[in-house]
């Protein structure tokens, strides 16, 4: 066989046109290199000058506090609070900063009136300017105020926002001139400031005004109330007493305290008297205070001390019968009575205070009972007269708060003591660096911007023409001879008639253009691993591609576990080898087809390598390409986890056995090793004629140049 043989490509239907070739778009984008450096160094420069010869614009900026900031009348407890600054008040003030009233009276101030920057009536005007005017396209500035001439760009240049989550305001101005842009940001803040005050100042001036056209006739209103009140009082006769009670009511209390107070001495004066009574009875007569303390029963006592010393001492001599004993006992018989009768009158004195008591509680008791009576008749002017007083106290209180807040109004208004709820913490100084154009960014956005849009022109023309993608395995020719970088081959010199023949001889051979060659090289997978995917038709939707691996090139040459490794390196690979018999007895594809293992238990990886591999199990490989309906399944789950799915198998297999296999494939690989391989090329014929995809045949690139070249076509047709 001739080595300018070709095999020619078969269309494998459905092809591979969806993918990107990112090699092809490189090479594109450096193709037209210059349609991309070109417009990018021309906005290099473009930007370069634009931002030299654009006017700068310088920004200053004024920064102010929000607070409250109490006067010095302001009384305890109204002092301001800096919490009534929430985030829609800090905006409310944002606005009052941008107002138009505000805006005119910083206008006047700063002096824009006239400036050619700001006032669009100042100087002549320009001819497209006086055509606008002439058909209405536009109105004349001296048809407006200077003020509002000025407004529009005043609000252009301005700009007030809070700073972050503050009770801070930043005011920036931009100008061409840094010293008028670091006047005017100070200028609208100290005129904020000043509209603050003055808003203070008309609210204090209004409050004093309303407060005093409302006092006078509130303090006749007060006067009228006390008079009422006094006049009620004295119709009434409910005059006040200590502790601001009415006399009747002070009556009833004195009353009520003198019946309690009677009440305890008729009481106690029972008490004595039952007491004293019971005593006497037991004998025991002197052992009561009131009694032993009465003065005549201590002489009594003491004369009967006295009688019982002398009967005792006459009783020494004289017996019991004597008249003198008889004597002395008669006189101490009548002490005794004298001393009961004492007892008796003490109790009859105690009954006697008893019932005195008794009728002073009565009295009360009446008294009471009529005052009760009489301070139940007032309560009903009491009542009247407690209304009257309220009315009175409400409109005295009203009276001393309008006087108070009139005092604390006037001071203000007077002595201008109405500070503005904000003051400035940070002026605007003279700006040394124009805020616009930042020249740097400007230069990188306009130079990268320009770049990836010429590049992405580029890229959109390449892919709109078909060239970015990766080519559709349609008919063509794979040469078989050997590559661009080999050395050049004598006898490749031939005349045109003679490689007309080897071409034709190359159609017999390849039955008729469905053979394809791929070169193996290790030292650049990338290329080998494109080609493979050029050689196998599109898969279902989220479907790995399934390729069928026949080895034929012999000992020494690659096998397809170096294929599969080769794969390995760049996506996730598994090996289905069903080229031999497992002779370790391990479990392979038959358990699992027989239900006797899961993936996990058959899927092996080799220590070092990304690649996973399935034997084919106890039962051999005749078992698993019998069953080809539980194959068809366990490769779609296969197909659903990888990358690729290759299934490899020895090249002199039985055809009616890879069959039903080589249906379902989307590739067909016959690991050729060299190019002179007719057995391969006969392995390849046969695997032809049992699939519609795509057949390739593996060639070695490291051997390919050392291959023999056949000189003739009959031994073209013979190999």
């Amino acid at each position: 066989m001739t080595a300018a043989v070709g095999i020619e490509a078969r269309d494998g239907g459905e092809g591979r046109g969806d993918m990107l070739d990112l090699s092809a778009l490189w090479r594109a984008v450096k193709r037209r290199k210059l349609w991309i450096l070109g417009p990018t160094l021309a906005a290099l420069v473009l930007s370069l000058v634009a931002v030299n010869l654009v006017t700068p614009r310088y920004t200053g900026e004024t920064r102010i506090l929000l607070e409250s900031r109490s006067g010095f009348y302001a009384l305890p407890g109204q002092g301001g609070d800096s919490a009534q600054f929430d985030p829609e008040a800090v905006q409310s003030q944002v606005q009052v900063i941008m107002s138009r009233d505000l805006a005119r009276e910083a206008i006047k101030r700063i002096g824009l009136v006239g400036n050619p920057e700001f006032d669009s009536g100042a100087g002549a005007l320009s001819a497209l300017r006086k055509i606008a005017v002439l058909v209405g396209l536009g109105t004349h500035p001296a048809d407006r105020s200077p003020e509002d001439r000025v407004l529009e760009k005043y609000f252009d240049r301005l700009l007030v926002y809070p700073v972050g989550r503050s009770r801070i305001v930043a005011i920036e101005f931009t100008s061409r001139d840094p010293a008028l842009a670091a006047k005017a940001a100070n200028t609208i803040a100290e005129t904020y400031l000043e509209f603050q005050e003055g808003a203070k100042q008309d609210n204090a001036r209004s409050a004093s005004a309303w407060l005093s056209s409302t006092i006078e006739p509130l303090r006749k209103r007060v006067a009228e109330a006390d008079a009422k009140v006094e006049a009620f009082r004295s119709a009434n006769g409910l005059f006040a007493g200590p502790n601001n009670n009415t006399l009747s009511g002070q009556q009833l209390t004195d009353l009520s305290a003198q019946l309690s107070q009677a009440r305890s001495q008729q009481a106690e004066a029972q008490a004595k008297a039952g007491l004293i009574r019971d005593a006497i009875k037991q004998g025991r007569t002197f052992e009561i205070p009131d009694v032993a303390n009465n003065e005549l029963v201590r002489r009594l006592i003491e004369q009967r001390v006295t009688l019982r010393a002398q009967i005792a001492a006459e009783s020494r001599s004289l017996l019991p019968g004597h008249p003198r004993i008889k004597e002395l006992n008669a006189q101490l018989a009548d002490l005794e009575g004298q001393l009961r009768a004492a007892a008796e009158r003490t109790v009859r004195t105690l009954e006697n205070e008893a019932k005195i008591a008794g009728q002073r509680v009565e009295s009360f008791e009446a008294a009471l009972d009529g005052q009760k009576k009489s301070v139940s008749s007032s309560n009903g002017s009491e009542v009247q007269l407690r209304a009257l007083e309220r009315d009175a106290r409400t409109l005295r209180e009203q009276l001393e708060q309008y006087m108070q807040r009139y005092r604390e109004a006037s001071a203000r208004d007077t002595l201008n003591a109405a500070p503005a709820d904000a003051r400035i913490v940070s002026r605007a100084i003279e700006p040394t660096e124009p805020s616009f154009p930042k020249k740097l960014p400007v230069v990188l956005v306009a130079t990268l911007a320009t770049f990836l849009i010429a590049l992405a022109t580029v890229v959109t023309r390449e892919l709109l023409n078909g060239r970015g993608e990766a080519p559709a395995p349609g008919p063509r020719w794979v040469p078989v001879g050997p590559s661009d970088g080999e050395a050049p081959d004598p006898s490749r010199d031939r005349s045109a008639p003679e490689q007309s023949r080897r071409d034709r001889v190359a159609g017999l051979l390849t039955h008729t253009g469905r053979l394809g060659q791929i070169r193996l090289d290790l030292d650049r997978p990338e290329i080998t691993l494109a080609e493979i995917a050029e050689r196998t038709l599109e898969p279902a939707r989220g479907m790995a591609p399934t390729a069928l691996v026949l080895d034929a090139a012999g000992a020494g040459f690659a096998t397809p576990g170096d294929l599969a490794e080769l794969l390995a390196q760049r996506c996730r690979c598994i090996l289905l080898d069903l080229a031999g018999d497992d002779a370790h007895g391990e479990p392979g594809f038959s358990e699992l087809l027989a239900g006797e293992a899961l993936f996990s238990d058959i899927i092996m990886r080799p220590t070092g390598s990304r690649l996973h591999t399935i034997g084919p199990g106890r039962a051999g490989r005749e078992a698993v390409f019998a069953a080809t309906d539980l194959v068809d399944a366990a490769l779609d789950a296969l197909a659903e986890t990888y990358d690729w799915v290759l299934i490899g198998a020895a090249s002199n297999d039985d055809p009616a056995m890879l069959e039903e296999v080589a249906r379902r494939v989307q590739g067909a690989l016959v690991m050729g090793g060299s190019a002179g391989n007719g057995h391969a090329l006969e392995a390849a014929y046969r695997l032809s004629e049992l699939t519609a995809a795509p057949v390739s045949i593996i060639l070695d690139a490291e051997r390919e140049a050392v291959r023999p070249v056949p000189k003739t076509d009959e031994e073209a047709v013979e190999a």
